[in-house]
């Protein structure tokens, strides 16, 4: 990556030439031309980038509680019923998110032939290629702003960000979400800075806006909309001129949304007579505005203070880089990324419900400005970055990938109390890594720190996600019961929980499991041949004085004992099967 990092062509002298110069938007940034074998060779190295980081743990993670699971057994339940108009858990309607991911999931299970297992990695297959077109069109866009060089390594950056690593592997609507964001912007960019393009690319750009708002509407409902809105209210502001929107054909545009989003919009609405809306916009949305909704509440800060990590490990010079973009922001490209993230970052840090996957959309821009400044540092101001603080911020953020590395070593050992020799490999590359990095940065060698750092990510998160973090069998409490029961009585298990009300259990059991309570778990077991009770040690006794108020004699079947991150605590689940020689 850093021979492609290091090559010189005449669309990147343009690029520097731009960033140096603040140019006025009507003149050009890149020329446009057809992809050279160097270019190919950049989307080629990135794909195999994103690889490395997605494809680890993509199957051998178990399902996750509580987003993803209820978003893929949602998504299965569209085979079973074949209704792909209405969203259910079990019975219950899940009217929160857009149709969009839960058809990508259907189809993606359907053509893997895998819709009756309880495999997980067909539900994630969307993610991972969400995630994929993300950073490629991060390059692309990046590319064309800022030179090829500042687009592949802001690409890397993005690929590596752990936040966008999690959601890959995330059967979940973020990583998708983010691909419409990106194409949205890339063509939003190019009316906002017009090169001396042909009428087919500028149909090619006012095509993909649109149809990226109508696909971002489908998958997540107004958030795409929202960050190209507060773009373009911040461009117009601070510039003070409109008159480059006339180019995107607003009336047009929107009606080729509408055409793309009303056949579900209408569908949906006569299928549950308007409810759907009801629930979703002042329920969901309009609530985690107006107050911290699920315990998610924090003040304003909390994604700035979770960047060190989830932007890892392009935070390492994030803070520089702000400075030096916010100095350089009569730039029309450096303005653009700007006012991409700006306003937004405010937005989220003023709303009460925060999640960390909520500025997930703010992260390619500052990816490219961050390897805008790596480069441009190296190649015209080395000194800069060299500053104490600089260093002194620089050596801080390693901490992360330290803590990362021996935390996968030690993670099995106190929840497991084994020792995983494959932690080993995240640990020392780690420390290694760490040592290596802020060597080279101090010798002012930025781009291969940042090669460093990317690769040190790289050996530290594979191994973690394919083999320690499955392995941990204290966080899998839904898959040591869906194995133990199924190992029992066979694939058609029916159980009932009380006390364990995680949908991954539903995911790994099949739609017909029961999340009742301790009476309902008696009954259930009375009304079931071959039934099974899963029940949590607080409801234990309640659920023995229901089995002997109904002249049920129950016997354990197996215990578990876990940690419910959900909730964040320890859990010990018994297992009870009627005892038919005592019933006789």
């Amino acid at each position: 990556m850093e021979h492609s990092l290091r090559s010189r062509d005449d669309q990147e002298t343009g690029s520097r030439e731009q960033e140096t110069i603040p140019a006025p938007r009507s003149l050009a940034v890149t020329p446009i031309r057809p992809a050279s074998r160097s270019t190919l060779l950049q989307y080629f190295i990135l794909i195999l980038i994103c690889l490395v980081f997605f494809l680890p743990g993509l199957s051998a993670l178990p399902p996750t509680d509580r987003d993803e699971s209820r978003f893929a057994q949602a998504s299965r339940q569209m085979l079973e019923t074949g209704d792909f108009v209405q969203i259910r858990f079990q019975d219950e309607p899940r009217n929160k998110k857009p149709i969009g991911v839960y058809w990508l999931q259907a189809a993606s299970a359907a053509l893997s032939g895998t819709a009756e297992s309880r495999k997980i990695w067909p539900y994630r297959v969307p993610s991972l290629l969400g995630a994929i077109f993300s950073v490629l069109l991060t390059f692309a866009f990046g590319k064309r702003l800022f030179g090829e060089r500042t687009g592949l390594l802001g690409a890397a950056f993005a690929a590596s960000s752990l936040l966008l690593v999690m959601e890959a592997h995330l059967a979940t609507t973020d990583a998708v979400l983010l691909a419409t964001i990106v194409a949205a912007q890339g063509a939003l960019s190019r009316f906002y800075i017009r090169d001396n393009e042909n009428e087919s690319q500028q149909i090619g750009a006012f095509l993909t806006f649109w149809a990226a708002q109508a696909i971002g509407i489908l998958v997540k409902g107004p958030v795409t909309p929202m960050i190209s809105m507060l773009t373009i209210g911040c461009l117009t502001a601070v510039d003070r001129d409109a008159k480059w929107l006339k180019n995107m054909k607003p009336l047009l545009g929107l009606a080729i949304m509408a055409i793309i989003v009303s056949p579900w919009v209408i569908a949906i609405a006569l299928a549950t007579k308007g409810a759907f809306f009801h629930q979703a916009l002042v329920q969901d949305m309009l609530a985690k505005v107006a107050s911290g909704q699920e315990s998610h509440g924090f003040p304003p800060g909390f994604y700035l203070f979770l960047t060190p990590l989830t932007l890892w490990p392009a935070s390492s010079m994030a803070g520089a880089a702000f400075f030096r973009a916010w100095k350089s922001r009569s730039a029309p490209a450096v303005r653009f990324c700007l006012a991409w993230i700006i306003p937004a970052w405010i937005l989220f840090e003023l709303i009460p419900t925060k999640l960390p996957h909520y500025v997930l959309p703010l992260y390619p821009p500052l990816c490219l400005l961050i390897a805008h400044t790596i480069i441009t540092s190296e190649e015209a101001n080395p000194s800069e970055p060299g500053s104490k603080l600089v260093r002194a911020m620089y050596a801080s953020c390693c901490l992360v990938i330290l803590l990362l590395g021996l935390g996968a070593l030690a993670l099995p050992w106190f929840l497991d109390h084994r020792f995983e020799p494959v932690g080993l490999i995240p640990a020392t590359s780690a420390v290694a890594a760490t040592a290596l990095s802020i060597w080279k940065f101090s010798r002012r060698r930025y781009i291969h720190a940042a090669a460093v750092m990317i690769a040190a990510t790289a050996l530290v998160v594979a191994p973690s996600l394919q083999w320690i973090l499955p392995n941990v069998n204290c966080l899998w409490l839904s898959r040591n019961v869906a194995n133990a029961a199924m190992q029992r009585v066979g694939r058609n298990v029916m159980i009932c929980s009380s006390g364990y009300h995680e949908p991954s259990l539903v995911f790994q059991l099949g739609t017909r499991t029961l999340l009742t309570s301790a009476s309902g778990a008696a009954v259930c077991l009375r009304s079931y041949a071959g039934a099974m009770a899963l029940i949590d040690r607080n409801e234990d006794d309640d659920f023995k004085t229901e089995t002997t108020n109904l002249g049920l004699h129950v016997k354990r079947a197996g215990a578990f004992y876990g940690f419910n991150y959900s909730k964040g605590r320890n859990m010990l689940l018994r297992l009870y099967v009627v005892d038919d020689s005592e019933n006789r």
